[in-house]
């Protein structure tokens, strides 16, 4: 059949790399075949058949195989001749070739596990809402396109939504913000909120680090609600968030003109009124504004009185990239050189700053690693100088170890600025001293730092010893006092006269 495609298609004009396309060939295989006359090509099939292949011996045993498991793929056959047959003399493409000959030879489809969908019973009303993210690319009035980003809530129950925008990536103030607002859209609050894993433990789709701060974990403490977790990359089970995105992007924003963001707000909440939430749902058959009209009286009060957003720190996390940059907003910022660590975490912690900076951390309350301007192009790497200076950024790292590892901060920038002013050409070594003394005596540490500071012995050997000599306090107990005898407390031991040691310093002998 193959054959007479290649002769067909080439008869009626295709040129050879289109023919080896169409019929998912080689160039070459396309080649070989054109060279061939019909004759040739006949005695080339009758050779193929009586020619013996490597994996002759073992066809019973792969027949078996694939009717027992129809699923089984060439790698696995691959396997499972070497593993049970002891045979490893073809490679992993042969098998499957040969796999797939049988196959078609003896009609063994290869079937393929399918998930099973079954239909949920419908939420109960106040039960449940799901939340999910979006972002749209617009037309601006002023020329030009833009990217906004956009959260999504649906009531499950009734279908009833609430769609907020923003004009750049959402933050975890943001969100918390907007669960406030469609509260208070939706008079009232569910029990539990669906949220996507993907969105909550990773960089999501607007490119933010949202849910699962220490924030967003205050706030959902605060107000009670509980949280459930769809499986990674799994949208089907938040099927109902899902088509409210789709239709946020192809019914709304959709060819609309962007100019700003309160308006696009704006018109947003006049669409949810007039479409989102007033057209028939084609699965319950109602209009979700009035299934909400009833739904709303089992929804749970929220009380007004607490103010969220005067409690939050804005809170981005971001990946440590082995070439010791972290990604931001379509830029990549530096950190010191040696902050990256393979095996390790490798996670840092941004702040905006109010003079347009970003702050960038170790630790959620952590000094100050790096600190850039913020720069509104894109595509660029913002540099510290410093960062690249070998010396300077191992030095810089490591005070901001010894830092966090130490609870009491005035204590521990006393002990690293009176260092770095006796030992200016030797710092890095007191660092590293102090830092393994810290990990070979991590219960001692901070008694250690209090000690060196109220006898001002500073050298980082004295940390070393004083914490060495304060563990083995502790690991020791005291030795238990020795009762004397009574008897012997009268003893006295025998005196000689001083005449006796100067004869023995002037060298003489004792008689």
């Amino acid at each position: 059949m193959k054959y007479a495609e290649v002769r067909q298609l080439e008869a009626e004009g295709f040129s050879i790399n289109s023919i080896a396309k169409k019929l998912n060939m080689s160039r070459n295989m396309i080649k070989e075949y054109l060279r061939m006359a019909p004759e040739e090509f006949e005695d080339f099939l009758i050779s193929l058949r009586n020619r013996s292949k490597k994996l002759d011996p073992y066809r019973d045993h792969i027949l078996q195989w694939l009717h027992e498991h129809p699923d089984l793929t060439g790698a696995q056959v691959h396997d499972w001749l070497e593993e049970r047959m002891s045979f490893n003399g073809a490679a992993e493409n042969t098998v499957r070739n040969y796999v797939n000959e049988l196959r078609e030879m003896y009609h063994i489809p290869k079937s393929v596990r399918h998930r099973e969908y079954a239909t949920i019973p419908e939420s109960l009303p106040g039960q449940q809402a799901q939340v999910d993210f979006g972002q749209a690319v617009v037309q601006m009035k002023s020329g030009g396109n833009k990217r906004l980003y956009f959260i999504a809530f649906i009531l499950s129950h009734s279908r009833y939504k609430y769609v907020e925008w923003l004009d750049r990536p959402f933050r975890t103030a943001d969100v918390v913000r907007c669960h406030e607002n469609a509260f208070a859209y939706y008079e009232g609050m569910p029990v539990e909120m669906v949220y996507d894993q993907d969105a909550l433990l990773a960089v999501s789709e607007n490119a933010g680090d949202l849910i699962l701060t220490a924030e967003f974990t205050k706030y959902q403490a605060a107000r009670g609600f509980k949280i459930y977790l769809c499986r990674k990359s799994d949208p089907e089970s938040k099927g109902k968030i899902e088509q409210v995105v789709k239709f946020v992007k192809y019914n709304f924003s959709k060819n609309r003109v962007f100019d700003q963001l309160d308006s696009w707000n704006e018109a947003s909440l006049a669409w949810l009124k007039r479409t989102g939430n007033h057209k028939v749902h084609h699965n319950i058959k109602k209009r979700p504004s009035e299934v909400h009209a009833l739904e709303k009286q089992h929804l749970r009060k929220v009380s007004t009185t607490y103010l969220f957003e005067n409690t939050l720190t804005s809170s981005i996390t971001r990946k440590i990239h082995k070439d010791n940059v972290i990604r931001y907003l379509q830029n990549r910022y530096s950190v010191p050189s040696g902050t990256y660590q393979e095996g390790s975490a490798n996670k840092a912690y941004l702040q905006l700053g109010e003079d347009q900076t970003l702050l960038i951390r170790l630790k959620p309350t952590g000094p100050v690693l790096a600190k850039h301007e913020l720069s509104a192009e894109k595509g660029l790497v913002i540099s510290d100088p410093l960062h690249r200076a070998k010396s300077e950024s191992k030095r810089s790292l490591l005070i901001h170890q010894l830092a966090d590892a130490f609870s009491n901060q005035e204590d521990i920038q006393w002990f690293i600025k009176a260092l770095t002013e006796k030992y200016p050409r030797h710092l890095i070594d007191q660092l590293k001293v102090i830092q393994k003394a810290i990990r070979n005596h991590p219960n001692s540490a901070e008694s250690a730092l209090k000690e060196v500071r109220k006898l001002q012995l500073i050298s980082g050997n004295d940390f070393r010893d004083i914490a060495y000599s304060l563990d083995l306090q502790v690991q020791q107990p005291p030795a238990p006092e020795i009762q004397l005898n009574q008897k012997y407390m009268a003893l006295k031991a025998p005196e000689r006269s001083s005449d006796t040691y100067l004869k023995v310093l002037s060298g003489g002998r004792m008689r």
